[in-house]
């Protein structure tokens, strides 16, 4: 009754918070801290590397041609071709739960206790008062034009290439999780200001491609490779085993409020449905939804049966209640783009918008990141429903605020601090608090 002046949806909203913190204090998490001493400091190879295979010592030895010797007729050699980057080699992680146990295992245990500690702190209790979501645009750009970047809010937090990110909704602090292309799972305090604010953890073989600290509980983190889809739990210190699949796995997102569903992005085109509650690691259905390549899945905010599907050239609608196996149909289809979609997804409040990035440069804006970078994803900012974020190939390097109708609101640049491409951006669902990461593990926070 003391919010009568606020909407439906920020009550609803509200409501929901509410329900939530008294869910979460009921749990007394904070009794595990006690139990993430004991885990941290257990000694457990949780990772092997990839056998190499052995080259057969009998082999007959072949004959090759100058040319491919790159010796000219006269017996001088040619000049020597640029090296070319090796292929890296990434540790190999068994299937099943895996403890949360950083990768430095030589480090001090106390550092990553008080990590977990606080990660599983911050999530007991997440009550904020709501007074008003969506501000105005003045007032919007004015929130943009009062953030900036120092040395102190840069770090390296994973070890390759940042391919996914997820923002905890703290208001007290600053907690980022990031993830690489070989696996890497990195979670990085930002408030404490410290050089041990930051473990890395590998929960995944491959490119961990979509990250999501769960909706209902923070205290969980789900993180998609292309092999499995994992929920690290805090108050356990374990990455348990939701899904995992012979095909490869692209993106995810919630079904329900609660968090215990989820559709699922396939590379090779299709789609499934993951039920968190199911005994086993298996969908509950998959469904052929007709693409050659499915990037990102994305749930309508409010009509969650809906979600949208971006691949090579589609971005189309379907519904959840009517998928099968085979001879799906969308509800809606987005017609235009003439090359591959990386990314669409749905306005955060009322879903009526749609933000597609493609290689098309549709938006007059430059997205050819090349094979190094990771591919941009326009997001849109939580706390307004026609403003979104993007990476930029402009310089000086920038991450660009558009509003919906192409117009540029803002640009984040710091010319000291920031001198690469941050293709992977996250925004806090209540502060002004912006994260870019780039293509060598490095974390921006605006």
């Amino acid at each position: 009754d003391g919010y009568s002046q606020l909407s439906a949806y920020e009550r609803k909203r509200l409501k929901n918070i509410t329900e939530n913190a008294k869910f979460f204090a009921a749990l007394k998490l904070h009794e595990s801290a006690a139990r993430l001493h004991q885990i941290a400091t257990k000694r457990q190879s949780h990772a092997t590397k990839r056998a190499k295979p052995k080259k057969a010592e009998d082999e007959t030895v072949r004959r090759r041609s100058m040319r491919l010797q790159r010796v000219e007729p006269s017996g001088v050699p040619m000049p020597e071709m640029p090296a070319q980057p090796e292929a890296e080699e990434y540790p190999q992680v068994p299937a099943g739960p895996l403890p949360m146990i950083p990768e430095d295992q030589m480090e001090n245990s106390k550092l990553t206790e008080e990590l977990l500690t606080t990660w599983m702190r911050i999530s007991e209790v997440l009550l904020v008062t709501i007074t008003n979501v969506l501000t105005m645009l003045s007032r919007y750009q004015g929130s943009l034009n009062s953030m900036g970047l120092s040395e102190d809010n840069i770090k390296k937090v994973v070890k390759y290439r940042v391919c996914s990110m997820a923002i905890h909704p703290s208001e007290s602090i600053i907690f980022v999780a990031a993830g690489d292309k070989s696996g890497q799972i990195g979670l990085w305090n930002v408030t404490c200001k410290s050089e041990e604010g930051a473990h890395v953890f590998i929960p995944h073989s491959y490119s961990v491609t979509c990250m999501h600290f769960s909706p209902c509980n923070p205290a969980h983190l789900l993180s998609l490779s292309t092999e499995s889809l994992r929920c690290g739990d805090v108050t356990r210190a374990v990455f348990d085993e939701i899904c995992r699949s012979e095909e490869n796995l692209s993106s995810f997102d919630f079904l329900e409020d609660n968090g215990s569903t989820a559709i699922v992005g396939y590379w090779d085109g299709g789609v499934a449905v993951v039920d968190r509650r199911t005994p086993g690691t298996s969908s509950e259905l998959s469904a052929d939804i007709g693409f050659k390549r499915t990037r990102t899945v994305h749930v309508h905010p409010v009509n969650k049966q809906y979600f949208i599907a971006a691949g090579s050239a589609d971005v189309c609608i379907y519904d959840v209640r009517y998928l099968k196996p085979n001879g799906n149909k969308p509800v809606s289809s987005l017609k235009g783009h003439t090359k591959s979609v990386a990314s669409a997804y749905f306005s955060p409040v009322t879903g009526n918008r749609v933000v597609t990035v493609c290689a098309d440069d549709k938006l007059r804006h430059n997205c050819n990141t090349g094979r190094w970078l990771t591919r941009f994803r326009a997001i849109w900012d939580p706390k307004q429903e026609d403003c979104f974020v993007v990476g930029s190939m402009a310089r000086p390097r920038q991450i660009q605020v558009f509003r919906d109708t192409g117009k540029l609101l803002h640009s984040f640049y710091n010319i000291d601090c920031l001198s690469s491409v941050c293709s992977i951006n996250v925004v806090h669902p209540t502060k002004n608090i912006l994260v870019g990461g780039n293509s060598s593990g490095r974390l921006h926070v605006f």
